[in-house]
């Protein structure tokens, strides 16, 4: 180590904050975070916002916090894929290959989705997004499949505030139709979007259930309408409700193990 090295206290104190982040199992707020690690709160303050500018951490609307995107796609470049990742990507795999269409897995954060993984290469004919691309949570099979996630109230409060938005011909801009189709999802576990987001593209999607209140995360496959026709549209519902168990079989077995 060379001589001149120093402690820097605030990225020490910033990793203490982010460490007690991911050992805790619920949202955090700042007098709790000051509180329980005997930090000044105006300094927690000030480190909790600045990582918030960086999407590191999120916050809710009571004004919490808990782990941003930007965790999951630095973890997905560096190859030190997190738990969620490290968990479902076999499985976007197995989706690809049984289907030939492109595999996912999102998170919601804020009023997006974001790509966090994905599988696209059993076919020659592909739908790609990167890893990385948000797309908005009031479109699609994907966004579906997470709003389906969040209470009644929540998912009222993001339509009382944001207009629903005519992507195609198709898209539902009926916003008591389109919370009813959420909470059918909710109910059924899958998601169906027939050319309502892009015109000729089909997707389906089903919502994970993490066990974790502050992660709403969703596996969908995506592929052009000529792809699917309507006799296999049932089956591939089918087969990703049953893949969406097992990951949240997994998961249930990682926390009652915890």
């Amino acid at each position: 180590m060379p001589n001149e090295f120093k402690n820097v206290p605030a990225i020490e104190k910033c990793f203490s904050i982010l460490q007690h982040f991911a050992e805790s199992k619920q949202e955090l707020g700042i007098s709790e975070i000051s509180k329980q690690l005997e930090l000044n709160k105006s300094t927690v303050f000030n480190i909790i916002y600045t990582l918030k500018n960086l999407e590191i951490l999120e916050q809710y609307p009571d004004g919490k916090f808990h782990f941003g995107t930007l965790l999951y796609l630095l973890g997905n470049a560096n190859g030190k894929k997190s738990e969620l990742l490290q968990t479902v990507h076999p499985y976007l795999a197995k989706i690809n290959q049984q289907t030939k269409l492109s595999a996912f897995l999102g998170i919601r954060s804020g009023q997006q989705a974001v790509i966090i993984d994905k599988v696209d290469t059993a076919h020659d004919i592909k739908i790609s997004s990167e890893i990385g691309m948000r797309l908005p949570l009031l479109a699609g099979a994907g966004g579906k499949a997470l709003l389906s996630q969040l209470s009644d109230r929540a998912i009222d409060q993001i339509l009382n505030t944001n207009s629903l938005k005519k992507f195609t011909a198709k898209t539902c801009i009926d916003k008591k139709r389109f919370k009813k189709e959420v909470l059918s999802i909710r109910k059924e576990g899958i998601a169906f979007d027939d050319e309502e987001y892009i015109d000729g593209v089909v997707a389906f999607s089903a919502p994970l259930n993490t066990n974790r209140p502050d992660l709403q995360a969703a596996i969908w496959t995506v592929g052009l309408k000529q792809q699917v026709s309507k006799e296999s549209i049932s089956k591939i519902n089918n087969f990703l409700k049953k893949i969406a168990d097992e990951i949240n079989h997994r998961f249930y077995m990682t926390t009652d193990g915890a």
